[in-house]
């Protein structure tokens, strides 16, 4: 597991990670829409479909995401 603590500062320093659960889900988190609410250990993002909360004791990888170009 990776402390929800580490999460947010290596989003702090990327902008941008890709962050996997303990479950499987995979999520691309952005430093501007990411919350950490601390005091109740959950991240949290909207998407376009839904609002995302995600308990922040979960995460088992993070990966840096970096800039690429788009398919034609």
């Amino acid at each position: 597991m990776i402390k929800m603590e580490e999460v947010q500062e290596q989003l702090q320093h990327w902008g941008e990670l890709i962050i996997t659960t303990d479950a499987g889900e995979t999520y691309e988190i952005h430093l501007g829409d990411t919350e950490f609410d601390k005091e109740n250990r959950v991240l949290q993002f909207t998407t376009p479909d839904a609002k995302i909360v995600i308990d922040g004791d979960t995460i088992e990888s993070v990966k840096m995401h970096f800039s690429h170009k788009m398919s034609d």
